[in-house]
């Protein structure tokens, strides 16, 4: 067993992060999109839309990942991420509905 040389970790730990930057950046854009559209939408069917633009690779205009796939615990993290910078909002009265 050889261990290969420190940078080369590092460079892979980099570009893993930024794969996983990129992957949060593109659902929030999606989210982002998609609630502008329709102004406001039930949690649940939010993250069905999602995962379903991600498996049928409509993710936006510009916006190209082939093997692109997320699941309901990246949307929801994106959600939380976006309710905390404060771009999305709750119904005080159903908090399962979200607001652009």
């Amino acid at each position: 067993l050889r261990l290969l040389p420190r940078q080369r970790y590092l460079r892979a730990e980099r570009a893993e992060v930024s794969a996983l930057e990129r992957k949060r950046n593109v659902l929030c854009c999606l989210i982002t999109r998609i609630l502008k559209g329709e102004k406001q939408l039930h949690i649940d069917n939010l993250v069905f839309r999602v995962i379903d633009a991600c498996q049928k690779g409509e993710l936006g205009p510009g916006l190209q990942f082939p093997s692109f796939c997320c699941h309901s615990v990246d949307v929801l993290s994106c959600v939380l991420h976006l309710l905390n910078q404060g771009y999305l909002r709750r119904q005080e009265e159903r908090p399962h509905v979200l607001e652009y």
